[in-house]
């Protein structure tokens, strides 16, 4: 029995990682769960799991949670802020944290569960996006297991040899065989729409992803693409690879989730029905495997495939944190404080879509890009990003 903290439950990678559990309780026990400010959600969750702990990340919502449980008489004990996170990240008794808090506020809590040593899935890209190396230098340093969950990470994760597979940001994928990782992203909703009419986006229509089914942050960045630009970031550090071992690939049907080139011509690719249960369950049991309720494809049913190179027009985010990538830990850093700011902006109807591009830009432009020497320096440089951003939001609001 393998005991799960999930950080992110009220989310929709901490609904899929459930689901994973309900369908295997022989296999997966939750000992833990923690989210944001849904203590609506985070009552009922606790009461089917019925965990030993939970967190909220907002004291208030904390307190709230606390009294709702206790009212309904569930022992369960609950903490607060982001130490609550940390130490429910850390528990002796469990196996495996699902790290699934969404943005800069996941990087502490998954950081603290690299520390205890536990299976880390990783569900949260500003993790590597912002601490890159050190991140992965703690992993090795306190003997964590680090296996990815974005659909993409996971797909190229199950095409690779098994030395690289065990050696995760230190691997060689040339001596491995490995040619090109070939990353996958459906375009999002825009990606037949004229890049000059772009600046009439709506929320409602940036979020409307056709693919998936994701929070509204995750779903303005995968129609910016910035989404798949910070995934870009994390396969850097996640498979060790150069520049040009990484290439993004628009693929509509969200059927093949990446693939991996072979230095011998080959291509393998891992395919599915657009689940987030899959690359959980795989992440969660591996190297076995677990049931899911997800389908089989029917490749009678699937119809075409179809692919196109990214349009620098109407992607430009993903340009940006291409280039962010090349310059370094300061500039990913930088460049996901700045788009964090700009999202925000824009749900709130603050700033049009194509600003969120704008500000990112210039955030970049402005920042003063020196290499870190420690995780405290990324922590302040993500502090600077945010209140340069806001000056930029500020001039440009609706």
């Amino acid at each position: 029995m393998q005991k799960i903290t999930v950080l992110g439950a009220t989310g929709s990678i901490g609904t899929s990682t459930l689901s994973v559990v309900e369908a295997n309780p022989q296999q997966f026990e939750v000992t833990a769960l923690a989210a944001n400010t849904n203590v609506e959600k985070m009552t009922r969750l606790c009461l089917h799991w019925r965990p030993r702990f939970a967190a909220m990340a907002d004291e208030n919502a904390a307190l709230e949670l606390a009294q709702a449980l206790k009212t309904k008489g569930l022992n369960t004990e609950v903490l607060a802020g982001e130490q609550g996170l940390c130490t429910l990240a850390s528990l002796a008794e469990v196996d495996m944290v699902m790290a699934a808090v969404v943005g800069a506020a996941g990087l502490m809590p998954t950081m603290a569960a690299v520390k205890a040593g536990k299976r880390v899935l990783l569900a949260n890209k500003e993790a590597l996006v912002m601490s890159g190396q050190f991140f992965i230098d703690a992993v090795y340093q306190y003997g964590a297991e680090l296996l990815p969950i974005d659909s993409e990470h996971n797909a190229i994760f199950q095409c690779l040899p098994q030395v690289v597979q065990a050696n995760p940001g230190r691997c060689d994928l040339s001596a491995a065989g490995v040619s090109k990782i070939l990353l996958t992203g459906s375009g999002g909703p825009f990606r037949y729409r004229e890049p000059e009419t772009l600046h009439t986006v709506s929320v409602a229509e940036a979020v409307a992803h056709p693919n998936w089914s994701m929070g509204p942050k995750i779903s303005v960045d995968s129609a910016t693409m910035m989404n798949k630009g910070l995934e870009y970031i994390e396969a850097r550090w996640l498979f060790n690879a150069r520049a040009d071992q990484l290439e993004v690939v628009i693929h509509p049907q969200s059927v093949i989730h990446s693939m991996v080139q072979m230095s011998d011509g080959s291509v393998l690719a891992q395919l599915g029905t657009p689940d987030m249960c899959t690359p959980i369950a795989h992440a969660m049991a591996y190297p076995s495997r677990v049931t899911t309720s997800v389908a089989p494809l029917d490749f009678t049913q699937v119809g075409e495939f179809t692919f196109m190179a990214p349009d620098a027009r109407r992607y430009p985010c993903l340009s940006l944190a291409i280039e962010a990538c090349q310059q370094g830990q300061a500039a990913t850093t930088t460049l996901n404080a700045a788009n964090e700011q700009a999202v925000d902006a824009f749900l709130k109807g603050q700033i049009g879509f194509m600003d969120i591009a704008r500000i990112n830009e210039a955030v970049l432009s402005q920042s003063t890009l020196r290499s870190p020497s420690s995780l405290d320096c990324l922590l302040e440089l993500d502090r600077m990003a945010r209140i340069t951003a806001k000056e930029h939001i500020a001039k440009v609001a609706k």
